[in-house]
Parts: structure tokens; sequence; C-alpha cells
């Protein structure tokens, strides 16, 4: 999730715990192969083993319409130590698509065989090369020809948002086409959309048949749902039970300070206004907190009204 998922949110939620495996923000692919400076920018994690600092391996996100260029990236990419290559077919934002990114390839599964079979042909064997889709542009039946595109070139996994691109993310996601798919193709599919509780876990579960799920938005809504959602596998006592992130306060105030060593002082302020704006859909005080701070521009100034409105949670 581009301007989302940055090497600081990873940082913090998978210090957190209950997460498995991460994926960068897309990087652009146009023509160009980018420097290693960029690499390092979109994911420092490469520092680290390509691994967030509580161990999670990450793998770099590319998007992109034309297969060499790709290829000659996740070249890069893979000899600076990404760990795997996770290919975005996926995005619905109309900026990207007019640009021939994202979601506009599920119109032409012929180019995401072409794409994906480079890739995977161009890195070495033992790096994963997964791929990220939708159901389809505009007709959910076009999963099955493209989910056997990127199966035939290679992919060694299929993440499914359970949505066309023309659904954008209206509810519901349509998680009964999980089981569909898997039953025409061999390699495993992640489900993905709409899980944004337990409850909603155990539904998507259910109806998927999957044993792999894949949690965007809702991640930044609730930091806390990846343990949730594995106690409540368990079946064990956890924080469902328990006030919805109790740590929420010094969360933020590390976010902000991590987002300001990571860039600077107003991208952490505007980043900072971005979370809170996710986190009061699911908890209250988030947006107390918002609506205190929003008008702050200041990065002292916002701090500083973040750490007092903090400090009543």
């Amino acid at each position: 999730m581009e301007g989302v998922t940055d090497w600081v949110m990873r940082d913090i939620l998978t210090d957190i715990g209950g997460i498995d495996q991460c994926v960068t923000e897309f990087l652009r692919v146009t023509t160009q192969l980018h420097s290693k400076k960029v690499f390092y920018k979109w994911c420092p994690e490469l520092h680290t083993g390509s691994k967030t600092r509580s161990g999670v391996p990450v793998f770099i996100q590319l998007l992109g319409g034309h297969a060499e260029p790709l290829a000659m990236n996740a070249v890069r990419a893979v000899e600076l130590g990404a760990l795997g290559i996770d290919l975005n077919f996926g995005c619905p934002a109309k900026t990207v698509n007019r640009h021939d990114g994202g979601a506009s390839l599920l119109k032409c599964p012929e180019r995401i065989f072409k794409i994906v079979k480079t890739v995977r042909d161009s890195v070495p064997k033992e790096i994963p090369v997964t791929v990220k889709i939708r159901l389809g542009w505009d007709d959910p039946k076009a999963c099955f020809e493209t989910s056997q595109a990127a199966t035939d070139a290679g992919a060694t996994w299929l993440t499914v948002h359970c949505r066309t691109k023309m659904d954008g993310y209206r509810p519901p996601a349509h998680w009964e086409w999980i089981p569909r798919i898997q039953e025409k193709i061999n390699i495993p599919v992640i489900a993905n959309g709409d899980i944004v509780s337990p409850e909603s876990f155990l539904k998507c579960q259910q109806v998927s048949g999957a044993d792999q799920f894949m949690i965007g938005r809702a991640a930044l809504m609730d930091p806390n749902l990846f343990l949730k959602i594995k106690s409540t596998l368990m079946k064990q006592p956890d924080s469902v039970s328990r006030p919805a992130n109790p740590d929420l306060g010094p969360l933020i105030l590390n976010f902000f300070a991590a987002s300001t060593s990571h860039i600077n002082e107003h991208f952490a302020t505007a980043r900072t206004k971005q979370w809170l704006k996710q986190l009061f859909l699911k908890e209250a005080r988030a947006k107390d907190v918002f609506d205190a701070v929003k008008t702050l521009k200041k990065p002292k100034e916002f701090y500083q009204g973040l750490q007092q409105h903090i400090s009543h949670f």
C-alpha cells in the first residue's frame, strides 16, 4: 500500500507480533533500472537480511507493465539481498491503471504470463516470485485465466484480493472465489480482503478454505489484529477480551519519532495524522486525538498536542 506500509509501519506492526510475512510498498517500474539507493530507501530491511528488526521476512513488491524492466529490477533487488519478489497486478488506483500498472494488467493474462515468466527466469530459482491479483477488471470470472497464467509462468504463490477492480473496496469481499481458483491451479492461493476482526477471519477461513491469509488496510485500523487472530486460533485468552489497543498512545508517539528519524518531522506529522484517521475507524479514542491535533501544522506544536491528548488514553 503505497505511502502507508513503509519501513516504519512494517517495523512497528511486526514488533507487536503475529505477522509471518511482509511485502514493501510497491516500487513503480517503467523502463529504468532503479539505483541501489532507491531500493534501500524503499526497503531498509535489505540492510538486515531482508527482515524487519523483529525477524519477519520482507519481499520487495514491484509494479509495472513491461517484463524486461521488471526483471532487471527484480535481479537488482535479489543482488541486494531481497528474500523474494512480489508482483502487483491488483492495485486499483486510477493513476496507476492509467500508466499501465496494477489492475490494468488483469485485462491481459498473456502479459501477466510474460511478466511473471521473465522475472521468474531472471532470478535464482530458490527466490520466491509471488503474484498479487484481483478477481478481474470488471468480471470476476477472469480470475481463472489470470491465475492460470501466473501459475504456468512459475509463480510461487498467488494472493487474491476478492474483488474486481471496478468493485474498488466496496464490501463484501467475495471469498467464495478462492476455492474455485484453488481447484484449477497447483500453487497456494492466499485469501485477501475484508479480514478486519477475528470473527471475519474465521468466516473467511470457512468460506475460502484457505490456510494462508493477507491483511492490508485493517492492520492500520487495529495493530493488534494479527495477535488477536492467532490467539483465537489457539483458543487462548487474548486481547479480544481486553480493551482494544491498550498501548495505542505510546505506539503513536513512537511512530512519530521513528517517522521523523526515517524521513523528517514534516513527513512524520503528515503520516501520523494519516494513521490516526485509520485508527479511529476502530478506536474512538484515536478520533479524539485526531480532532485535537488535525489543524496543527508545525511539527513541534503537533507533537506537543499529540503528547497532551494521548496522555488521556
